[in-house]
């Protein structure tokens, strides 16, 4: 710690950087949606036209400055872009980048990660109530003790490493799903029978209750776009199938045997049989078709029990549950090893951007 020294933070980090993006251009946005909570690796961009919005390149931290997004965790490293490409995402960004020879990139990114850092920045929001900004301009004049560029790397290289297998894992997760997937769509094109089903004869449907999220908790709440909070009582537990019903519609989430309060914002489905078909059958939906909204979008419950489904026999059904739920199990072996993984990189972070932990070497 004789090392570390003490600066303003703006003295050692840039904050939006400039960059050339004309109006017009073809780049790779990232949106809100795309930042997961606690997580690195940003989730996806889509190719659309720059007309305003932050802009970043490959090593550059996003963290989300509007709520709920910061407290629900909603900062990302970008790593999406190729070498000199410029990407643009949301206005809600704040975008840090550091400075050659002063600080580390990926250090940057787990020091606005820390929740010292965090609790600061949510502490200086500012704004009408559900709108609530944070103030850059504390963040930029907050003194900070800082390591040897060095040790940055050091700290950075810890924490990183538990990062990239979590971020293997997921990659190896999506291969699974995609050969579940493949199998479905054999059996959907070629096993099914001409017999018309609704989806309340195999399933039960139900809306998700209202409450308050809390800081922390035995039991996820989960949102339309996922874990939005903790809270210590469940609603429903067993292998669920979950959407959005106001907000965001489309998305389809698999809850396995899992206990879970599902929010107001949520339609839940209960599989009686076919617990994977009906998950495959759905996602490959346009569920936003059934948008009923106003001034929102909004899917009814009626809507989603009335889905039609064509099944297969019962035999190739079995079948395709039995191979799917072996793909499937190893995905959840690797989601709770993430879990683990997770747990240890946020037990150390603090503790090693404190100065608490030091490395020996």
């Amino acid at each position: 710690m004789n090392e570390w020294k003490t600066y303003r933070l703006s003295d050692v980090v840039q904050f939006n950087p400039a960059e050339r993006l004309a109006k017009g251009t073809i780049a790779k946005k990232v949106a809100m949606e795309q930042l997961q909570p606690f997580t690195r690796a940003i989730s996806g961009y889509e190719l659309a036209a720059y007309s305003g919005g932050s802009k970043f390149r490959n090593g550059d931290t996003l963290m989300a400055r509007i709520t709920p997004c910061l407290e629900n965790g909603k900062t990302a490293y970008v790593s999406i872009l190729d070498d000199e490409e410029v990407g643009f995402g949301s206005t809600e960004y704040i975008v840090f980048r550091n400075i050659e020879g002063v600080t580390d990139r990926k250090f940057i990114y787990y020091f606005v990660s820390n929740p010292w850092f965090r609790n600061i920045a949510i502490k200086s929001m500012v704004g009408s109530s559900g709108r609530q900004r944070v103030q850059q301009s504390v963040l930029e004049n907050l003194e900070i003790n800082l390591p040897p560029l060095a040790e940055q790397k050091r700290i950075a290289a810890i924490l990183g490493a538990l990062d990239d297998k979590i971020e293997l894992n997921h990659r190896i997760n999506a291969n699974l799903e995609e050969q579940a997937k493949a199998l479905y769509y054999k059996i959907d094109l070629e096993g099914c029978n001409n017999l018309e089903f609704d989806l309340c004869e195999f399933a039960e449907i139900n809306s998700g209750k209202s409450i308050k999220p809390q800081k922390s908790g035995l039991y996820p709440i989960l949102g339309a776009n996922g874990e939005i909070g903790r809270t210590d009582r469940f609603s429903t537990e067993g292998r669920l199938i979950y959407t959005g019903r106001v907000g965001t519609l489309g998305k389809i989430y698999r809850v396995e045997n899992k206990k879970v309060y599902m929010s107001d914002n949520t339609l839940v489905i209960k599989p009686k049989i076919g617990y994977n078909f009906i998950y495959f059958t759905l996602k490959k939906m346009d569920l936003f078709s059934y948008n009923v909204g106003s001034t929102q979008p909004l899917i009814r419950q009626s809507d989603i029990k009335g889905i039609k489904i064509f099944f297969p026999t019962f035999e190739i059904l079995q079948k395709f549950e039995q191979i799917s739920d072996i793909l499937f199990s190893q995905i959840n072996k690797n989601n709770d090893q993430n879990t683990i993984l997770a747990t240890l990189r946020d037990a150390l972070l603090p503790r090693l951007m404190s100065g608490e932990i030091m490395d020996r070497k």
